[in-house]
């Protein structure tokens, strides 16, 4: 017998896999044997047996086998191609409304084929509408397992994979590549028992655990696939802490002149969060941690301590902020906070003019600027660090994982703090995060008003802009948010200016002003300066208002097309209000007749809830982990198989597994890694 062929083969050098063919498998992710063992299929259908015509129910799927008694192409109402099939219990009309005139060849009067599709009643009783059909001999038997149905692409017929996938699990090493013992424990079937068993499930196999994937072999492939995820997270944990640091000692006089300076007392979990974090900073390898918090949590003094260590240690920190807006109010916060203590603050954004640039640029490369704030414009080529020993990046999930670490490379190994609102459910942090350690801020300060959420249909606007009225001239002072429509950002901007127009007329006693991503810098300086002061009454605005802005005074949030938004912009959203000691609401409009249900469920769930932690399980549930993050990140191996919610007792085991095997001298690790990763490997590549 011929050795078994390792799954990191590439197909372009195998026997029968041709050009044509390995460039269409490679559009669906499949580089190497490994790639084709591992495409599962979406669905099965039962071509196992042949049912008789008098047995077919409306809505089922069913295979029926006979002789094509009549075959002729109608025009009216539209062109179609309309074929009876019968078998000796009685016959079915064959409908195909596209169709090529080779199908007409192939399904002429006196043919004998075998059909599958759905069932439904028609004009001449029982029909199928574009069925699957082949040509088959009397007596040909029915095929021995359920068939697969996969994901594939332009030019790729099912018949093709399945014949590629059948000659891999022939060829293939299917050998286990960790001790049977770990399976025993977990009850879980072999490797290659798994494989063959969802490829070509038997006649018998149940098909509702096949299809929702909770089978003991989809159990299977889901706890491989964790355990490599396992594995390969702690080793880049484990290398980082082999890379070196600045160790920073602990701030002995700055951190205590800040918090001498603030009007207010730190939560117990913020004093918490930022003694781990100062624990960090003291190592002599980089700290990769993620703090979070839910919106109005205080991560921004934590921040500012953690930048105050390194300060007074005599290396410079950056804070890297998603939006202009909220990078400014960064800016104006940490220069209020740490001028005094005598700290030069710098701030760098896109929009700057060059003369403004050059001397926060200058003033950065000579090391007089302690601590930086700015946009992505703080990872560009020409901002050079005198020393920079800590990046703080905030809203981490907003930036892409190059993006990321293009900011860690302006310095000699910085420590990396990343902060986030979005609360991270635990399957995720165990998993996608499974490399960082995690602080989390669990508390809010004392003070903050819980916000009402009312879901409004936009049949009663008439009603919201008496509320907003009613607000305003009572003092305090409310927001109307319009949507981002991510087709097109002249489309949104021509949203907000019309909405602005109107609200402008409709409120001739009120300020109303506008603030939206494209104003120029000063501009939009200059709207939020007014809205902080309380000159403006109303605000309207895109998104760029989610994160950071901090009026006390505003007390109502309307949210135009609601429907439209995710779940955790709508929670950030939500989170500007609430600041102050006045009540405060937040109106989500929404269009009645077009509410989708994935947005029906949005919404119930935020007017459910305001705690980050549900909000943001939910949101997991409803968008997966790479939608969730924000960003399908390369270089994290993202999850095909096994699902963080319904797999949860798996993960838990691959993570107490993947600590023994990394402790051991055997290579079972670097095996299994190569086994489920080899073939992400070369998506990364791409």
């Amino acid at each position: 017998m011929a050795q078994p062929i390792p799954g990191n083969t590439r197909l372009d050098g195998l026997k029968g896999f041709t050009k044509a063919l390995v460039a269409r498998l490679q559009k669906l992710g499949i580089f190497n044997v490994q790639g084709l063992l591992l495409h599962m299929p979406l669905r099965y259908v039962d071509e196992t047996r042949i049912s008789a015509i008098r047995d077919l129910r409306s809505g089922e799927q069913a295979q029926v086998q006979g002789e094509i008694v009549h075959a002729e192409v109608q025009y009216r109402p539209r062109k179609a191609l309309i074929c009876r099939l019968r078998d000796e219990s009685g016959q079915i009309s064959l409908r195909f409304l596209h169709f090529y005139p080779s199908q007409v060849a192939s399904l002429k009067v006196g043919t004998h084929v075998r059909v599958f599709g759905e069932v439904r009643g028609g004009f001449f009783g029982w029909e199928m509408v574009h069925p699957q059909y082949r040509a088959v001999a009397e007596d040909e038997p029915v095929q021995e397992a359920l068939t697969p149905v996969y994901p594939t692409t332009s030019g790729l017929t099912q018949a093709s994979l399945r014949k590629g996938i059948s000659w891999a699990l022939a060829h293939a090493d299917l050998a286990e590549t960790l001790p049977e013992e770990i399976y025993h424990r977990l009850n879980l079937p072999g490797f290659a028992a798994s494989l063959h068993s969802l490829h070509h499930p038997p006649p018998n196999a149940d098909l509702y655990s096949l299809q929702e994937r909770n089978s003991l072999a989809w159990r299977r492939l889901a706890f491989d696939e964790l355990l490599a995820q396992q594995l390969s997270m702690r080793q880049h944990y484990a290398r980082r802490r082999q890379q070196g640091a600045p160790a920073f000692k602990p701030s002995r006089q700055l951190i205590t002149g800040l918090l001498r300076s603030l009007p207010f007392a730190l939560t117990s979990a913020q004093q918490k969060v930022a003694m781990e974090i100062c624990r960090d900073l003291e190592q002599a390898h980089p700290m990769q941690r993620l703090l979070q918090g839910d919106v109005g949590s205080g991560k921004t003094i934590v921040a500012a301590m953690a930048a105050l260590q390194a300060i007074e240690n005599g290396w410079q920190s950056a804070i890297m902020a998603p939006t202009e807006i909220l990078a400014e109010q960064h800016y104006r916060k940490m220069q209020s906070w740490l001028e005094p203590l005598g700290i030069r603050v710098a701030w760098l954004a896109g929009s700057q003019g060059r003369k403004e640039r050059r001397v926060m640029l200058d003033s950065i490369a000579s090391g007089e600027s302690q601590l930086v704030i700015g946009t992505h414009a703080l990872f560009q080529d020409q901002v050079q660090f005198f020393r920079l020993g800590l990046a703080i990046v905030d809203e981490q999930h907003r930036f892409g994982v190059q993006q990321r670490l293009s900011l860690r490379q302006k310095g000699v190994q910085p420590h990396q703090l990343m902060m986030s609102a979005t609360p991270i459910p635990r399957t995720l942090s165990m998993s996608y995060f499974a490399d960082l350690d995690v602080s989390v801020i669990d508390e809010l300060p004392p003070g903050r008003t819980p916000v009402v959420t009312r879901l409004v249909s936009d049949a009663r606007r008439d009603e919201v802009l008496e509320r907003v009225r009613e607000a305003c001239m009572q003092g305090r002072q409310a927001y109307w948010v319009c949507p981002l429509i991510e087709e097109s950002e002249a489309l949104q901007l021509q949203t907000v200016m019309e909405t602005y127009g109107i609200l402008q007329t409709s409120f001739p006693d009120l300020r109303v002003d506008l603030v939206h991503g494209r104003m120029k810098a000063a501009e939009k300086q200059a709207v939020m300066a007014a809205f902080s002061g309380g000159e403006t009454q109303l605000l309207v605005a895109t998104t760029v208002i989610e994160v950071g802005v901090d009026v006390p005074n505003a007390s109502l949030m309307v949210i135009e097309h609601a429907e439209r938004m995710g779940l955790s912009q709508l929670h950030q959203l939500r989170g500007r209000v609430g600041r102050g000691a006045e009540k405060s609401s937040c109106i989500l409009l929404y269009q009645d007749g077009k509410l989708s249900e994935t947005a029906r469920a949005r919404l119930k769930i935020i007017y459910e809830s305001s705690d980050g932690f549900a909000i943001a399980k939910a949101d997991l549930a409803l968008r997966g982990p790479g939608e969730f993050m924000g960003i399908r990140q390369s270089g994290v191996p993202m999850l095909r198989i096994a699902d963080l919610e319904r797999d949860a007792d798996l993960l838990e085991a691959a993570m107490a597994i993947a600590e023994q095997l990394l402790q051991q001298p055997s290579q079972a690790a670097a095996v299994h890694l190569q086994r489920w990763l080899g073939h992400a490997e070369e998506l990364v590549k791409v």
